[in-house]
């Protein structure tokens, strides 16, 4: 085993968000911004953010890495693009007068329908149906939460067709 596959991911999250020059074997270097480490194989995920817009990926074996040297530390900028990098378009940030919009229409909407709903949490974002079903902000069908798949798909099914129209 490598000293690398025996650092703890606390070690690991380290490199996060970080440039980085990797070792691994056969002397094959590798450089890139580290978007994350798989804890369980020590997998470094490098992503190269090119001039054009595009991005290369870059997947380095745990048990391959012989060396990490970090390089350059993420600005608040690299780290943001990092993180929306694998997100869908449709999850983009919405404003807070924008999701209390959205939570009012649907409360309203399911409450129309003869669905109970109540808003809980601390600062009231989540919306309860029935007491078994919790749809968090955006409030799209993605963001409904249930133990109970039945109740989960025809929640999510009725949230799909509310907003279809929109």
């Amino acid at each position: 085993m490598s000293e690398w596959q025996r650092k703890s991911p606390l070690e690991w999250q380290t490199y996060v968000n970080k440039e980085v020059k990797v070792t691994a074997a056969e002397k094959h270097e590798y450089k890139g911004w580290v978007l994350t480490i798989d804890p369980v194989s020590a997998n470094v995920v490098l992503v190269k953010l090119m001039e054009d817009g595009k991005v290369c990926v870059s997947v380095i074996l745990g048990h391959a890495v012989q060396k990490v040297e970090i390089v350059n530390e993420g600005d608040d900028e690299t780290k943001e693009q990092l993180a929306h990098l694998f997100m869908p378009e449709e999850s983009r940030a919405y404003g807070h007068e924008e999701l209390e919009k959205r939570k009012s229409s649907l409360k309203t909407w399911l409450e129309t329908n003869h669905i109970p709903v109540t808003e809980q949490g601390e600062s009231q974002r989540t919306l309860c149906v029935a007491g078994v079903l919790t749809i968090d902000p955006p409030y799209g069908p993605e963001d409904c939460s249930s133990s109970n798949e039945i109740i989960l798909s025809r929640v999510q099914s009725l949230i799909q067709g509310h907003l279809a129209p929109q």
